[in-house]
């Protein structure tokens, strides 16, 4: 495990890590509570009328919680690795994601025109999924590190779990982005369409029926992601409830990770 972070390069103790994968974790987690409950709120007028102003609000407000996201995904990032082209290369990937979907999607005001909306879509969650897939990899990597049952280990099991709901929501959006209709309901593309998949993503987690008929590659690829979330919920708690409880700071805490 790391002991660096971006800033700087400052060698951290282990309970100064600890302590900031602690706040890393819970702001992620706090932020994906947002959007999953808004999206499941919020979905109904943008797929009634997506020009309507209350749509238009919630655009808005979902390209705030988008571009905090980004942030916080790759302020999460740093905790795991020292590696300084792909935390760089992660930021500017996102930084470009964020700037360009606000300047398309601002719902006010044309700010930027593209002339194959398809491909724009594509190309975003193209960009974004394979950064989401790397944050849970080190995410889960980190979990199941040997030491103690810790905050930010607790943070982080529940930080993964919304994750693989999100992502998957990013993966069926992509897929149906690049044919469309394979949900088996006909969306406008963007945001509703995404809102829509993220919903069904979190539905097939929690073993509810969406009421959607997807394309078979599509319900295929929810059974695997319904199996990967079951199988994680047991090993998590089974590694997690293994794990000594840390009662106690250690004597060594000041000592740098290695």
């Amino acid at each position: 495990m790391s002991n660096f972070r971006f800033h700087g390069f400052r060698q951290l103790t282990k309970l100064e890590l600890q302590r900031e994968k602690v706040r890393d974790y819970r702001n992620v987690v706090i932020l994906q509570i947002l959007i999953v409950g808004c999206g499941l709120l919020l979905s109904e007028p943008l797929l009634t009328d997506s020009k309507s102003n209350v749509s238009k609000f919630i655009v808005l407000i979902f390209s705030g919680f988008g571009a905090a996201y980004a942030f916080l995904l790759w302020d999460l990032m740093r905790n795991f690795t020292a590696n300084r082209y792909l935390i760089v290369g992660i930021f500017g990937i996102l930084s470009l994601i964020v700037l360009v979907g606000v300047l398309v999607e601002f719902p006010y005001y044309q700010l930027l025109e593209v002339p194959n909306r398809q491909v724009y879509l594509l190309t975003i969650h193209g960009l974004l999924f394979p950064i989401e897939i790397t944050v849970i990899a080190f995410a889960i990597r980190d979990i199941f590190a040997q030491g103690y049952l810790t905050r930010d280990k607790l943070w982080g099991a529940v930080c993964v779990f919304l994750m693989i709901g999100i992502s998957f929501g990013s993966l069926y959006d992509l897929l149906s982005t690049a044919r469309p209709g394979s949900m088996g309901i006909a969306i406008e593309p963007g945001l509703p369409n995404y809102a829509e998949c993220v919903t069904y993503s979190f539905c097939v987690l929690s073993g509810i029926d969406s009421g959607l008929q997807p394309i078979r590659f599509i319900r295929n690829l929810s059974v695997l992601e319904a199996t990967w979330g079951t199988l994680y919920g047991m090993i998590i708690i089974g590694n997690l409830l293994g794990l000594p409880r840390q009662e106690n700071i250690p004597k060594n805490e000041n000592q740098l990770l290695s």
